[in-house]
């Protein structure tokens, strides 16, 4: 029910720009996206147990690497294949166990389907040069620009360091 009250509020007041979100952090804390104002954000529908998995290496050296103007945000998922089963905890403890990720990471939410979070809606239905449309699998990626804009979409095959992703920052 909740879902579809925020989902009513969005058609009548649809959002112009990321700001307008916020979510919850892996912890339970709210996490206003209103506070990147200025930097480009890279957000990444993530999972444990994927072929993909190995990404959060460089999403971490990236996210170091471009500190000053970006912000990686990985959004655990468990839409595709139960790749994603684990609970928040033990999600934080994987990530910081196995990759040192230091980046923000948010609760897990539903990345498409019926319940999917307003935040995934918004973004998959943006306009933008690549493609729109329901997320295809883990690790996509949504390139924000400054002003909270969806710049680029980015499938999963792309690694966070290849030079298509790298050149649009």
């Amino acid at each position: 029910m909740k879902t579809l009250i925020l989902a009513f509020l969005f058609i009548l007041n649809p959002a112009d720009s990321i700001y307008q979100f916020k979510l919850k952090d892996i912890d339970g804390k709210s996490l206003n996206l209103s506070q990147f104002k200025g930097k480009k954000i890279l957000i990444v529908n993530v999972a444990s147990e994927c072929g993909y998995t190995k990404q959060y290496e460089t999403l971490q050296e990236l996210s170091q690497k471009y500190k000053k103007q970006l912000v990686v945000i990985g959004v655990p998922a468990n839409n595709f294949g139960g790749q994603e089963p684990g609970s928040n905890a033990e999600i934080k403890s994987f990530c910081s166990k196995n990759y040192n990720v230091t980046f923000p990471l948010t609760s897990k939410v539903s990345v498409k389907g019926g319940d999917i979070d307003p935040l995934f809606k918004w973004l998959t239905e943006q306009k933008n040069a690549d493609f729109s449309g329901e997320i295809k699998w883990n690790f996509e990626k949504f390139l924000i620009d400054e002003n909270g804009k969806l710049i680029r979409r980015f499938r999963s095959k792309v690694k966070p360091l290849d030079d298509e992703l790298v050149k649009s920052l």
